[in-house]
C-alpha cells in the first residue's frame, strides 16, 4: 500500500478547482480537494512542490502519521494554504483505504449515525419579491431548510446574490470586483425579509442566513435580537471571528442560534468559541481545516458541548469535497446540517459521483471509499481560467470585510 504516485489537476469545468490524485503500488488511487477560491495555484504549487515528494514511498493506511507529518514536519503550522495541501492528502488516503476495504468512507469513520443528511439550500433575489420566489422553488425541491439572502436598497452587489439561480459563483475574472456596504439599511431590512418569509412559508421550513462577517459585535447582536421572532436555524458568520471574545458579546445579547467557521483551518480557531459555548454550530470544511481526520477531532470538541455540526459547503468546494463531507456528515453524532449548492452540469461530469439528493436531504452513497472520482480527459478540456473573489468598501471607500 506504499505511494507511488502523486499529481495535482487544476481544471475550470465552470469555476476552478484543484484535485490531489495518489496511486498506490496496489494500483488503489485516492483523490482529495484541495481548492482554495482565488489562491488555486499556490495551493497546487504547495502540493506539486513540497508535499507530493514527501509522500512517495509512504504507507497509504499511516493516515494520522502521515497527517502528523505533514502538519508538524513542516514547522511553519496552520494558514489556508497549508491545511488545504493537508486535507486533500488526508482525504486522498481515506478514499484509498476505503476502496482497500470495499467499503463506502463513513463504515470506516464507525457507520451510520443516521439515515440521511439534513442539507439546505441558497434563496437569492435582487428584491424580497425574488428571494420568497426563489424560496418557494426550494420548498417545491423538497427542501426542508433554505438559506434566504437579497439585495439590499443603496447597498451595490450585495452578499448572496450572483449570477444564476442554483449555482452562486461570487469569483470574477480579471481584477477582484468591488462592492460596496453599508450596515444601517441591511439592519433595517433583514429583519422585515424574514418577517415576510415567515408568513409566507410558516415555521415548518427551516430558515438561515448569512451575515458574511460584516457586523460590529454589538450590531450582530442587535441583529440576531431581532430576529427572534423568526425562530432561525442559524446565523452565519455575524461578525470576523479572528477576536473570539467578541462572540461573547452577541451571546450576551440574542439567543439566536450562531454559526461560524467556514474559514477556520484548525482546531485552534475554533477552541474558545467551543469551549465558552459561544456558538451553536461550527462550519469548518474537508478541504481548509486539514481533511476529515482532522474534522472529525474538531467535532469531538464540539459534541461535549453541544455544538453541532453545520459544514461549508458552496460550489468553490469540488464534488470531492462534498462527498467527503457526507460521509463525515452521516458518521458524527453531533451532525447538525449540511451546505449545498449545486455543482454545474460541466463539474458533475468532471467529477462522476455517488451521493444523491431526496427529500430535503443527502446520502454519500456505497461506493467504495469516497465515491466520486475524476475524469482527468474532460479535465484537461477545461483549463485553469483566474478568478478572484470580491473586496468590500464601504460608501466612504474604506475596505471593509467582504
Amino acid at each position: 500500500m506504499r505511494i507511488v504516485e502523486g499529481k495535482v489537476i487544476v481544471c475550470s469545468p465552470g469555476r476552478n478547482f484543484v484535485t490531489l490524485k495518489l496511486v498506490t503500488e496496489d494500483g488503489l488511487h485516492g483523490i482529495g480537494d484541495a481548492t482554495l477560491n482565488g489562491r488555486e495555484l499556490a495551493v497546487a504549487s504547495y502540493l506539486s512542490d513540497h508535499v507530493i515528494p514527501l509522500l512517495i514511498g509512504r504507507d497509504a493506511r499511516r493516515i494520522e502519521d502521515t497527517w502528523q507529518y505533514l502538519y508538524k514536519g513542516a514547522y511553519w503550522r496552520r494558514g489556508p494554504v497549508t491545511m488545504a495541501a493537508i486535507g486533500a492528502v488526508d482525504s486522498a488516503l481515506w478514499d484509498i483505504c476505503g476502496k482497500a476495504r470495499n467499503a463506502p468512507l463513513y463504515q470506516l469513520l464507525g457507520g451510520a449515525s443516521r439515515d440521511s443528511v439534513l442539507v439546505y439550500g441558497h434563496a437569492n433575489g435582487e428584491s424580497e419579491d425574488d428571494t420568497v420566489k426563489a424560496a418557494a422553488k426550494y420548498v417545491d425541491m423538497g427542501y426542508r431548510a433554505i438559506r434566504a439572502q437579497s439585495a439590499v436598497a443603496g447597498v451595490t452587489h450585495a452578499y448572496g446574490v450572483g449570477r444564476g439561480t442554483l449555482y452562486y459563483e461570487p469569483a470574477e475574472k480579471g481584477r477582484p470586483l468591488e462592492c460596496g456596504w453599508s450596515t444601517e439599511p441591511y439592519l433595517d431590512f433583514v429583519p422585515k425579509l424574514f418577517e415576510r418569509l415567515r408568513k409566507e412559508f410558516g415555521f415548518g421550513v427551516h430558515l438561515l442566513h448569512d451575515v458574511h462577517h460584516r457586523l460590529t459585535p454589538i450590531e450582530a447582536a442587535r441583529l440576531g435580537k431581532s430576529l427572534e421572532p423568526y425562530r432561525l436555524f442559524w446565523l452565519e458568520d455575524p461578525t470576523p471571528a479572528e477576536n473570539q471574545a467578541a462572540f461573547r458579546t452577541i451571546r450576551h445579547h440574542t439567543v439566536t442560534p450562531i454559526a461560524v467557521g467556514e474559514v477556520f483551518n484548525t482546531i485552534y480557531d475554533c477552541q474558545l468559541l467551543i469551549e465558552e459555548e459561544l456558538i451553536d454550530y461550527i462550519r469548518t470544511t474537508v478541504v481548509h481545516a486539514g481533511g476529515i481526520s482532522h474534522l472529525r477531532k474538531i467535532a469531538a470538541l464540539a459534541e461535549l458541548h453541544h455544538v453541532r455540526t453545520g459544514a461549508h459547503g458552496a460550489t468553490d468546494l469540488s464534488p470531492v469535497a462534498m462527498a467527503g463531507a457526507l460521509h463525515f456528515d452521516l458518521s458524527v453524532h453531533n451532525f447538525g446540517i449540511q451546505e449545498y449548492m449545486r455543482h454545474t452540469d460541466e463539474t458533475d461530469r468532471v467529477f462522476p459521483h455517488a451521493y444523491a439528493f431526496a427529500d430535503g436531504a443527502m446520502h454519500p452513497g456505497e461506493a467504495p471509499g469516497l465515491g466520486v472520482d475524476i475524469d482527468e480527459e474532460l479535465a484537461a478540456k477545461y483549463p485553469y481560467d483566474p478568478a478572484y473573489l470580491p473586496v468590500n468598501r464601504k460608501t466612504d471607500g474604506t475596505v471593509h470585510s467582504w
